[in-house]
């Protein structure tokens, strides 16, 4: 898809959110848009693997997850002298 198609399905999407929903609500269909526009830019250019977090995060699968640290005990309370 051309930024010029891309444009054009944006308008349209805005257009019609505005005249169904009204304009604060069409204004906030665009940042939603906008956001997960960013979070998808992150995602693709980052280094975070994807496929490596869902197969720890999968029931089933071959990776132990780390047993969490046991609570550190609170340290003794000393008797006030008055």
């Amino acid at each position: 898809m051309t930024p010029q198609q891309f444009g054009a399905v944006l308008g349209f999407a805005f257009v019609a959110a505005w005249t169904g929903l009204g304009f604060g609500y069409a204004i906030l269909c665009l940042v939603g848009a906008g956001v997960f526009y960013v979070a998808a830019n992150f995602l693709e250019e980052s280094d975070l693997d994807l496929s490596d977090i869902q197969s720890r995060l999968s029931p089933g699968s071959s990776a132990q997850p780390t047993a969490p640290s046991p609570p550190r005990s609170a340290a003794p309370k000393r008797a006030r002298v008055r």
